[in-house]
């Protein structure tokens, strides 16, 4: 759950990513250092990665499953399904083994997850997907809806059962994030 200070879907977008960048630098969450980085992120002090820098550091990845590590029956993953929303894109794209790819199905990463191993993906991927939940919250208009409007959200929201399961209901987590996601 974000700090009180986190408000809006944009905000949270950047709290997720503003975590990254302390596992990144430190290796495990730090507190005081997310906040620094949130508030330059917020205020534009800080980008977000581009995508062709993204880009070189996951071609130094080893061949291997992004969410389990498995080197063995390799297929290309959509981090967010075609059927969702996601494109063919290279930034909605990784390698996940067969067993993986098949376990998530079309389930967004946080939503098959969870609130306690989704902040074991590895950064790059996870800044990836960040950075296509933002698009498509951008094009939908929603950046801007607020912890008191998270209604708005909740009512074409195709996933109340992960709420209910992590007791989170009408709460800004990373559900919100991909409640975007459309089960077409």
């Amino acid at each position: 759950m974000p700090p009180p200070y986190v408000k809006t879907i944009r905000e949270e977008i950047l709290y997720e990513y503003a975590k990254l960048i302390s596992r990144s630098a430190y290796g495990s969450l730090e507190r005081a250092f997310i906040t620094d980085r949130f508030k330059k992120l917020r205020n534009g002090e800080l980008s977000i990665s581009g995508t062709i820098r993204e880009w070189e550091r996951e071609q130094e990845l080893p061949q291997e499953c992004v969410f389990c590590g498995s080197r063995t029956d390799l297929t290309t993953d959509h981090l967010i399904p075609c059927n969702r929303g996601g494109d063919d894109s290279s930034d909605n794209l990784v390698l996940a083994c067969r067993l993986c790819n098949i376990s998530r199905g079309d389930k967004g990463i946080f939503e098959w997850l969870g609130l306690k191993k989704k902040d074991n993906l590895h950064r790059l991927v996870a800044g990836k997907y960040l950075k296509q939940l933002l698009r498509l919250h951008e094009t939908a208009g929603t950046l801007e809806i607020s912890k008191k409007e998270l209604s708005q959200l909740c009512r074409n929201c195709s996933l109340p059962q992960a709420c209910e399961q992590w007791a989170k209901v009408n709460q800004l987590t990373c559900f919100c994030l991909e409640s975007i996601l459309k089960r077409k």
